[in-house]
């Protein structure tokens, strides 16, 4: 019984952490996973399939086709989970029922000796029949003690029927669970299926135009040169300024709180997914175009409005050819850079709060009215920004 007494409890512990926070946790993941394919969906709902065919096209359904597979692995894992609560939850039944049939058969046996002997001998004659009275106390007693241990003998077997149909009712919920898991899983894989191979063709027409997908990514580091030369400029400038003047307590604080909230900050827009990631990016299925990139590209649809992900001071503000108007914003020793930018909403000098608007993400006609913001972070060098805003 302390055998079983101790598997029950850690079935018992093992379902609280599956109904629990793992079964939480997969389920909202795979709810905001969802979410995030319903997004991308609608960044690529209205494009035409001319106009589909581009390099920004390509990455958000490769995005959306990551996306599918995380949902399809989260189903596997709780699946997988559910099959080891089953599994252990059949043995606490099979072994419990064991149980149960030897305390029913020790019950029946105590019932039947206890009938016979009260047959022979009542209790009253028992006690009274005692030689003296500490033996007719201890007498009492001992009958006491097995009036209780019948009714325990008794409780225990309403009991242990009791978690007997909880487990069975939890097992019954469990299979009916993985069967629509099950069924979900497979509606998953046939639209993953049907996204790989909208993907596949876009690839395949997209590798005719490798002369035009250069010139694309030529453009990109003719750009990123421009902002990364008035960086420099601006970094050269602040150098002359620290000459004369030292940096300000307030300035100093402002920068500390920056690195503090590594991972925490903001998004510098509401809503979008990543489209280009920091470094050196080899394209999966384009294997002759590789990006360097100093920051990392967030795509949306619609009006996007970019903010600030900190507190600080608005250092410079300039234009680029091709990408609009950059904003960099100062952190203490930290700089924010906000590129292709419209209707700007700040101006050099300006001091900024956490998340207050700069201005509009341009939204190009020409790539299906989607907006790219061009986000980087610089210290000393250039960060990956991703490690630095929420994952959230």
């Amino acid at each position: 019984m302390k055998y079983l007494l101790l598997l029950v409890i850690f079935c018992l512990s093992f379902n609280l952490i599956l109904d629990g926070q793992t079964k939480a946790e997969l389920e909202s993941k795979r709810k905001k996973t969802l979410e995030e394919i319903s997004y991308v969906d609608e960044l690529l709902k209205t494009t035409k399939k001319e106009k589909n065919e581009s390099l920004s096209a390509i990455k958000i359904i490769g995005n959306k086709v990551n996306l599918r597979e995380a949902v399809i692995k989260g189903m596997r894992d709780e699946i997988s989970l559910i099959n080891e609560r089953i599994d252990l939850n059949t043995l606490a039944v099979e072994m419990m029922e064991d149980d149960l049939i030897e305390l029913k058969e020790d019950y029946k046996k105590a019932i039947i000796s206890s009938y016979k002997f009260n047959k022979g001998n009542p209790e009253l004659i028992y006690v009274l029949s005692a030689k003296d009275f500490n033996q007719g106390y201890k007498r009492i007693k001992y009958l006491n003690q097995i009036a209780k241990y019948r009714r325990r003998q008794s409780e225990t077997i309403i009991e242990l029927k009791r978690q007997i149909e909880t487990s069975k009712e939890k097992l019954t919920s469990d299979l009916s669970r993985m069967s629509n898991l099950k069924t979900k899983e497979e509606q998953q894989k046939n639209l993953l299926q049907k996204e790989q191979e909208n993907k596949r063709k876009m690839v395949k027409s997209l590798g005719k135009k490798e002369q035009q997908l250069r010139k694309e990514l030529d453009e990109k580091k003719r750009i990123a040169r421009k902002i990364e030369n008035e960086i420099e400029r601006l970094i050269e400038e602040e150098k002359k300024k620290l000459v004369k003047t030292k940096v300000t307590p307030e300035n100093k604080l402002i920068g500390d709180n920056f690195a503090e909230n590594k991972g925490r900050l903001p998004w510098p827009v509401e809503k979008g997914i990543i489209t280009s990631h920091f470094g050196i990016q080899k394209n999966p299925d384009l294997k002759y175009l590789i990006e360097e990139n100093i920051g990392i590209e967030i795509t949306s649809s619609g009006r996007m409005k970019a903010r600030s992900v900190f507190q600080g001071e608005v250092a410079k503000v300039f234009a680029v050819a091709g990408a609009n108007m950059t904003v960099i914003i100062r952190h203490g020793k930290f700089l924010s850079v906000y590129a292709n930018i419209i209707n700007l909403k700040v101006k050099t000098g300006d001091k900024v709060s956490v998340k207050q608007e700069i201005g509009d993400v341009y939204s190009d006609p020409v790539d299906n009215n989607n907006c790219v913001l061009k986000f980087m972070i610089f210290e000393t060098k250039y960060l990956d920004p991703e490690l630095w805003i929420s994952n959230n």
